[in-house]
Order: structure tokens, then C-alpha cells, then sequence
């Protein structure tokens, strides 16, 4: 096993990525656990270093995307001791930037299998796109056909009927 797979557990990484705005994106909290720091200390890193982060490597939820994301999770309220802010929500690019911001040997580990999992996920969903798109394909062949696959079911029901009885015998009556 390599040093990247003993510090953080795959999974774990895998089970932090979230689809917001239709980015795959990681919080700034997750990431923070992740890599073994403050998320205040991964907030200001980011903050004096703005210029690395532009819309499209970072942004933060709406108070709406909050509150949603606040329902779906069991987090505290702001006024019992919890987030007062929203969360700042990473993308993948994003997140390779905060590994020169950051500068441990921890966060160049982490973001190293962060990076995998975010591959990994895009082979996964390629891979459902392919199969989808196959399975359309095939759906749409069979289309055309469906009268000649219902015929070929019911001449094969004929043949199995045992035979009419004839309805007069053949012959002399004696």
C-alpha cells in the first residue's frame, strides 16, 4: 500500500464530493478535515491568495444553497457555535490550486487522492453515459421491429397448440 492510500481513506474522499450548480465540487470544511487544518486557516490561505481562485476553481453557496445543504447534513446553527458563513465550494481544478497555497507535505498527499477520486468519478460517469447511450440504441432498434418480434412469438404459440380435432370422421360406416 503507498503512503497516498494510508493518509486518507478513499472512500472518505469519494463520499465528500458533491454536485452543486452541476460541478463536482468538495467543501472548504471537507477539504480542511482532509488535509488536517482549521477551516479558518483554509478560508485565509485562500483569501490571500484570491488571484488562484477564480470563479470557475471556487465559489461560495448561496444562503439558499446553505440551507439546503444545512437540511441534507446534520450541521450546527450559526448561533449554537457553527458556520456563520456559507461554505466556499471547490472544483476539481480548485482544489489542485489549494495544494500550492497550503504548502504541506500533507496537502500535496491529499490532494494527490483527491485527484484520483475525482477521475475515478469521471470514469464512473462516462461510463453510465456510454451504457445509456448503448442501451438507447438498442431500445430504438427493437423499435422498429416490435410487430415482426410479436408475429414470430405467435406463429411459435401456433406450433405449440396441440392440433384441431377433425370435425367428421374419414371413412365408411359400416
Amino acid at each position: 500500500m503507498s503512503k497516498t492510500q494510508a493518509i486518507v481513506p478513499a472512500q472518505r474522499i469519494e463520499s465528500r464530493i458533491l454536485l452543486i450548480r452541476g460541478h463536482k465540487v468538495m467543501l472548504d470544511s471537507d477539504l480542511a478535515a482532509l488535509y488536517g487544518v482549521p477551516t479558518k486557516a483554509l478560508v485565509q490561505a485562500v483569501s490571500r491568495n484570491k488571484e488562484r481562485f477564480p470563479a470557475d476553481f471556487m465559489f461560495q453557496l448561496s444562503p439558499q444553497e446553505f440551507k439546503i445543504l444545512r437540511s441534507r447534513t446534520v450541521t450546527s446553527n450559526a448561533g449554537r457555535g457553527g458556520r456563520r458563513y456559507a461554505p466556499y465550494a471547490f472544483t476539481e481544478q480548485g482544489v489542485a490550486m489549494l495544494s500550492s497555497v497550503l504548502r504541506s507535505k500533507r496537502a500535496i498527499l491529499v490532494n494527490i487522492q483527491i485527484m484520483r477520486a475525482f477521475v475515478k468519478l469521471r470514469k464512473m460517469l462516462a461510463t453510465r453515459r456510454a451504457l445509456a447511450h448503448k442501451l438507447d440504441e438498442l431500445e430504438k432498434r427493437i423499435e422498429g421491429h416490435d410487430e415482426e418480434i410479436t408475429a414470430i412469438f405467435e406463429a411459435i404459440r401456433k406450433l405449440m397448440e396441440p392440433p384441431e380435432k377433425p370435425s367428421s370422421r374419414i371413412g365408411f360406416r359400416g
